[in-house]
C-alpha cells in the first residue's frame, strides 16, 4: 500500500489562506526535501565560497550501457570528480548525494522528470563542506580526491532490474547496478590504489553509505584505511504522532517496488522482513567497517515525514512547529524531545563500539557535512567547542575517541536552526 500522506495534499488545505497554503505546500515531502537542500545550502553557503572552490563538471558514467546502469528515466547516471593534489593524491573522499525515495509508480514517474531521477537535469557543481579544497574550511580532507555521486534511482542505490518486469512500467530500477558501475569506474581512475578512503553520504545517500559500507571496504586494498560516514542517514522506525507506522509502510513500499532485498544485509534479512532492514537500527551493529554517524537530535526531515507526516496532522496544528522549531509550544517540544530520546536509545549499542564515532547535535537541521557553514567555519554549530569536521578528523585519524552527544534543545547557542517559514 502506498503511503499517500507523503505526496498528496489533505482536504483541510482548501480552507487555508493564501499564505497558509504556501506554508503548507512546502511541507509536502518531495518539495520539502528539495527546498530543504536549496534553502539550507543558500543560507549557509552564501559568502562562504573560497578561491579554492571550483565548478566541477558532471561526468556521465562511461560504462553505463555495458553495465545496464540507468537512472529512473533510462538516462546515464554519473558523478563529479576533483582530483587530489599534494599528499592527498592517493586518498579519496566520496559523498553520495541524498534526496529521499520514491515508493510507487506514480511518485517514481514524477521523480524521473527531476535531477533526482534523470541525469538530463544535472549540471556542474561547486564542492563545499567535506568536498572543499580550502584547508581553512576542510582541514583534513582538502587535498584528497573528491567525488560526489549523483543520486537518480530513488532507492538509495539498492534497486534491481528484476522488479521492472514485475510492475510492467518503463521505469528503471537499477540502483545497485549504478553503484557497482560507478565503483568500477572510480577504481579504474585510481581508487583501487587508495591508501585512505572515506565513503560518506547525506540523507538517503547516508543510508546508502551504511548499506554499501562493507562492500566498499572489500573493494579497496587490505592495508588501506577505509571508513564510512553517514550524515542524517539514521532514519528511525517510529510510529507517527497518530500511532501509525507511516514511515515503516513507506519503506516497505520502496523495498518491494525496487526489489531492494538483494542489496540489504543478509544477516538482517534472514531474521526480519527485508523492508525492516532498510532501517539502520537493524543492521548497524553488523557493519564491520568503522562508521561515524552525524545526526541532528531534531532532524527536521524526519520530524516532518516520520514523526508528523501530513496524514497524522489533518488539522495542521503541527504545521508551524514542524517547519520551525522555535514556533513549537511546550507540549510539542516534549514530543520532539521524546523523538530525540528514541534516537539516543537506539544508538546505545553503537556508543559502545570503540571504532565508531558520532556527532548528535541538538539543532533543527538535516544534512550538515556537505555545506561549509555546518561542516567547518567560524559560525558552525559545535559540541564541546568542536565542529563536525574536527570531530570526524579526530575519529578518522584515531586522534581520540569522538563520540559527541549534545544536551537537549535549546541548550546549544551555536545552532542555527533551519526554518521553512
Amino acid at each position: 500500500m502506498a503511503t499517500q500522506g507523503f505526496f498528496q495534499p489533505m482536504k483541510w488545505w482548501q480552507k487555508l489562506t493564501r499564505r497558509e497554503w504556501t506554508i503548507a505546500a512546502a511541507s509536502l515531502s518531495i518539495l520539502v526535501f528539495t527546498l530543504s537542500f536549496i534553502s539550507h545550502s543558500h543560507r549557509f553557503s552564501i559568502n562562504s565560497t573560497s578561491p579554492a572552490d571550483d565548478l566541477v563538471p558532471f561526468t556521465p558514467l562511461s560504462n553505463a550501457q555495458k553495465r545496464s546502469a540507468f537512472c529512473l528515466d533510462g538516462s546515464v547516471p554519473g558523478y563529479h570528480l576533483q582530483k587530489g593534489f599534494g599528499s592527498g593524491t592517493h586518498n579519496w573522499v566520496i559523498l553520495v548525494e541524498g534526496g529521499g525515495w520514491c515508493n510507487s509508480i506514480k511518485t517514481c514517474s514524477v521523480r524521473q522528470t527531476t535531477k533526482l531521477g534523470s541525469s538530463r537535469f544535472m549540471e556542474p557543481d561547486v564542492f563545499h563542506g567535506i568536498l572543499s579544497s580550502d584547508p581553512s574550511l576542510n582541514p583534513d580532507f582538502f587535498e584528497w580526491n573528491k567525488v560526489k555521486i549523483r543520486y537518480c534511482d530513488g532507492g538509495s542505490f539498492t534497486g534491481h532490474p528484476e522488479s521492472e518486469f514485475k510492475n510492467g512500467t518503463g521505469l528503471f530500477f537499477r540502483g545497485q547496478l549504478i553503484w557497482e558501475a560507478i565503483m568500477d569506474e572510480l577504481l579504474s581512475l585510481g581508487l583501487s590504489n587508495a591508501k585512505q578512503a572515506l565513503l560518506s553520504g547525506c540523507s538517503a545517500g547516508g543510508l546508502a553509505a551504511l548499506i554499501h559500507c562493507d562492500d566498499f571496504r572489500e573493494m579497496l586494498p587490505k592495508n588501506a584505511n577505509v571508513k564510512c560516514l553517514s550524515d542524517a542517514g539514521f532514519f528511525l522506525n517510529e510510529k507517527d504522532i497518530a500511532g501509525i507506522p507511516t514511515f515503516e509502510r513507506f519503506y516497505e513500499d520502496v523495498v518491494n517496488l525496487q526489489g531492494s532485498a538483494k542489496s540489504l544485509k543478509k544477516d538482517c534479512t534472514s531474521r526480519l522482513e527485508p523492508y525492516k532492514c532498510f532501517f539502520p537500527e537493524e543492521f548497524i551493529s553488523n557493519i564491520k567497517t568503522p562508521v561515524f554517524l552525524v545526526n541532528p537530535g531534531y532532524d527536521f526531515w524526519q520530524i516532518q515525514n516520520v514523526l508528523i507526516p501530513d496524514s497524522a496532522d489533518p488539522h495542521g496544528s503541527w504545521l508551524r512547529c514542524k517547519l520551525n522549531i522555535t514556533l513549537c509550544n511546550s507540549k510539542q517540544l516534549e514530543v520532539l524531545e521524546d523523538f530525540r530520546k528514541s534516537l539516543l536509545k537506539k544508538l546505545d549499542g553503537f556508543q559502545q563500539n570503540p571504532e565508531g564515532g558520532m556527532f548528535i547535535i541538538s539543532c533543527f537541521s538535516h544534512c550538515q557535512t556537505w555545506m561549509t557553514g555546518t561542516w567547518h567555519a567560524p559560525y558552525s554549530p559545535k559540541i564541546d567547542n568542536k565542529t563536525i569536521a574536527e570531530a570526524v578528523g579526530e575519529w578518522y585519524f584515531n586522534r581520540k575517541a569522538a563520540k559527541y552527544i549534545d544536551c537537549p534543545y535549546p541548550c546549544n547557542p551555536t545552532c542555527s536552526h533551519f526554518s521553512l517559514i
